[in-house]
């Protein structure tokens, strides 16, 4: 009998400590939720940035990106395509809405992308008759574009991703075979960076990539820096754009691609962060088949914790090399990865929720241990 009683007392007192433990983590939870933010935590640190669209300035969303977020990076609308559809005719309304949301609330501003091969008019590779145009005349467009953007955004954006994702992904190849190759050869990646200088002096420009910390690729964008910087061009640093996995990189990878980039004398940003659920080589483009689920499931939840803990403590390491950390999207409500490369498969990649409120990595990454 008094065993039986003693394990019912055993049981009730477990389950007090583990309503006690639930109370004291969500009070945690909702204290530091209401008073500080990403920005706050990390203000010793480096500026913790954000990938925005017009529309995110708005309401609740808008709301989170001043609490949370000290810098800001227009997602797509600053992208060639997009601000210059036309040769004689540019775009400012969307960019401009950034750009003003930025000064008025005193966030820092990093310009994104001058000269990248994805999102880039038609027109400016193709003459009146529709084809190819000169060296020549592709080298001066692009000197006319990056000359009059730059200089719009003069004093209002801090830094630019001059050139984006120029490095090939075949191992064998050291440049990407784009139409900016094709016509100009590695000139146009030089002459990108001595444009944007020549429009900005104070500007810091960047090479921005993807799988920037595999060692493969890594030496090459090391190659490429080196290049630009052997030309005496002006360039002041490397974007790391982070779209990791809960699978990779490993720790090793990261703080190998940190020191190597930092050895060349430049800063170092991590450009676009998020942590997707899935394999990277998990690359369909099809629908999303009816017996494939995409909830958020526990393990990937934990995975993802994990991950992000990694990376935020390697990122505290090197405080003194990385000028900056920018999260690609706000918020699971919406992500990029929702539609790639899966089309309708939801991802879970960023630190808020669909409903704006912080997710368990979230607690991770603002718990500083030593």
């Amino acid at each position: 009998m008094k065993t039986k009683q003693s394990n019912i007392m055993t049981k009730c007192f477990s389950l007090t400590l583990l309503f006690l433990s639930s109370v004291f983590f969500v009070g945690y939870a909702q204290e530091a939720s209401s008073e500080k933010g990403l920005k706050d935590y990390y203000s010793d640190y480096f500026p913790i940035g954000v990938a925005v669209s017009p529309r995110a300035l708005q309401g609740e969303s808008g709301e989170l990106i001043l609490k949370q977020f000290n810098s800001m990076t227009p997602e797509n609308v600053m992208k060639m395509g997009p601000i210059h559809p036309e040769e004689n005719r540019y775009n400012w309304e969307y960019a401009d809405q950034v750009a003003d949301f930025a000064v008025e609330h005193n966030l820092k501003l990093r310009g994104h992308a001058l000269c990248w091969h994805n999102q880039a008019g038609d027109w400016i590779f193709k003459d009146e008759n529709g084809d190819q145009v000169s060296k020549e005349v592709l080298l001066q467009r692009l000197k006319d574009h990056i000359t009059t953007v730059v200089q719009r955004y003069k004093g209002k954006i801090y830094a630019w991703d001059v050139v984006n994702e120029a490095i090939s992904d075949k191992e064998d190849e050291f440049l990407r075979d784009s139409p900016w190759y094709q016509i100009c050869g590695e000139d146009f990646i030089i002459k990108a960076f001595e444009y944007a200088h020549e429009a900005d002096p104070d500007l810091k420009l960047f090479y921005n990539d993807y799988s920037a910390v595999h060692p493969i690729k890594r030496d090459k964008i090391y190659k490429l820096v080196k290049m630009i910087q052997d030309a005496g061009v002006p360039i002041h640093g490397v974007g790391i754009q982070g779209h990791f996995s809960i699978y990779e990189p490993t720790e090793q990878e990261l703080r190998d691609a940190i020191e190597k980039y930092a050895s060349l004398g430049v800063e170092v940003q991590i450009t676009e962060l998020d942590v997707s659920v899935y394999h990277k080589e998990h690359s369909r483009r099809d629908p999303l088949p009816k017996d494939e689920d995409d909830a958020f499931k526990p393990e990937q939840e934990q995975k993802q914790i994990e991950q992000y803990d990694m990376l935020f403590r390697v990122f505290r390491d090197y405080k003194d090399t990385l000028t900056g950390v920018t999260f690609w999207n706000i918020s699971d409500r919406y992500s990029w990865l929702d539609n790639f490369p899966v089309r309708g498969r939801k991802n879970y990649p960023l630190l808020f929720n669909e409903e704006l409120q912080p997710k368990k990595a979230y607690y991770k990454v603002i718990e500083f241990k030593e």
